[in-house]
């Protein structure tokens, strides 16, 4: 069988939980080859997810690895299950980056996502002349029709939350809701926006005001994608070079701690509705 070329992000997540199911079990890849009868390069294949496995084989593997871990290998199993089941963001393959689609693909096998923004709105709940005017500020400038491309690819992964399929929780620092990326007319929409989403049953939209007491770095702009079970959590946070993707246990409990931080620090509901309504009356007596 060839080689993955581009495995997925969730092809690439059961590679890595097979390389910590095995690490676990102190057993280098050479051993783990041994008890299973194959060469230690198709085992570094599979972690590296360039080469796929069955149900029958994950179940070999957890045993030799001593994984006792049920819930976890039934989740793994799922991946291989649903591993011929593409998404959406397929149909951009080869339009939009690898970032945007992998960003789509998370999004899409999350049972919960939380967010967290310092300098604009949340790209679930951008509007469109909102995303327009951020895509349209990237430097070295991107030609009309890649505008076009980025801001319909983001409106159509807004599905995901704004479906109800699954709940929402945007965390947005004050200094996003005054950031002006567009005009008036396009800044007073954007929050009006945020006010009609954060009324929806599953979608809540807390501020984390300029007094609060504890905010993340700015530059930790992140998404926390909760999967089947708390193992598969998966953090993303944007930085200047593309997304980084986070799994390791000590770096999922890090982002636990900081929505548990902002949960306390931020405003409730209500309040932050009241805070974007205070600031569109801001931008409309600016604009008059």
């Amino acid at each position: 069988m060839a080689l993955r070329l581009n495995p997925t992000l969730r092809q690439r997540r059961l590679g890595a939980e097979l390389r910590r199911m095995r690490e676990q079990a102190g057993l280098g890849g050479s051993q783990l080859a041994r008890e299973l009868g194959i060469y230690p390069a198709q085992v570094t294949q599979m972690e590296n997810a360039k080469s796929g496995i069955s149900v029958e084989r994950l179940h070999t593997i957890a045993a030799v690895c001593m994984c006792a871990n049920q819930q976890l290998i039934d989740a793994l199993a799922d991946i291989i299950m649903d591993r011929e089941k593409g998404g959406w963001w397929e149909e951009y393959r080869g339009e939009v980056t690898i970032d945007f689609a992998e960003v789509a693909e998370l999004e899409a096998g999350a049972r919960r996502l939380s967010t967290y923004t310092t300098a604009f709105a949340p790209g679930l709940l951008q509007t469109n002349a909102y995303a327009r005017a951020l895509f349209s500020q990237t430097f070295p400038p991107l030609p009309p029709h890649e505008i076009d491309l980025r801001t319909a690819f983001r409106m159509r992964r807004q599905d995901v939350v704004r479906s109800g399929k699954t709940p929402y929780t945007a965390y947005i620092h004050e200094a996003a809701l005054r950031m002006q990326f567009c005009g008036p007319d396009a800044h007073s929409e954007q929050l009006g926006s945020l006010i009609t989403d954060s009324q929806r049953p599953d979608i809540s939209v807390r501020i984390v005001p300029f007094s609060a007491s504890f905010a993340p770095s700015p530059s930790e702009n992140f998404t926390y994608a909760q999967g089947p079970i708390a193992e598969l959590d998966t953090a993303q946070m944007d930085t200047g070079h593309g997304i980084r993707m986070f799994d390791a246990p000590a770096h999922l409990a890090r982002f636990r701690a900081l929505l548990d931080q902002m949960d306390r620090s931020a405003l409730s509901e209500e309040m932050s509705r009241n805070l974007i309504r205070s600031i569109m009356e801001e931008v409309g007596s600016k604009d008059a």
